[in-house]
């Protein structure tokens, strides 16, 4: 179980949900989501939150999203989407995916790198909005 960030953290909240982000990984809820040369680590290095359920971000692949790796987003009914980019903003997202979003009645998009990404997870969480995140733990 974790509870404190280290030194290799590149986001840390000790309120949660998202305790800490870290190059290919996050804590969430004390249990670890991330990919080692041995394999994956509970849901791995992509990530699909609501509320507190944390779900493997699957349909993530390549660095340009598609409409097709968020769909999944849609049957939630969130007031707020979060893509979280990746550690160094790898991932693109195109206009269509974003005007998808918004035809889709998502309230608001926040496009951000993934530690500042979990940083407003945490945020929107606390403040009680239905939120969802879909983030890439490395990149």
């Amino acid at each position: 179980m974790y509870t404190e960030g280290n030194a290799k953290d590149l986001y840390h909240d000790a309120r949660g949900p998202i305790l800490r982000v870290f190059w290919g990984g996050f804590v969430i809820n004390g249990e670890e989501h991330s990919e080692t040369e041995k394999g994956r680590v509970g849901k791995g290095k992509d990530i699909f939150l609501l509320g507190e359920k944390v779900r493997r971000w699957k349909e993530r692949e390549g660095h340009c999203l598609k409409k097709s790796m968020i769909e999944r987003v849609y049957e939630e009914k969130v007031e707020v989407l979060i893509l979280g980019i990746g550690i160094s903003s790898a991932i693109e997202v195109p206009d269509k995916v974003k005007e998808d979003i918004e035809k889709h009645g998502i309230q608001e998009l926040i496009v951000a790198p993934t530690p500042a990404a979990c940083r407003m997870y945490n945020q929107c969480y606390h403040e009680g909005k239905k939120v969802a995140l879909l983030a890439h733990g490395t990149c």
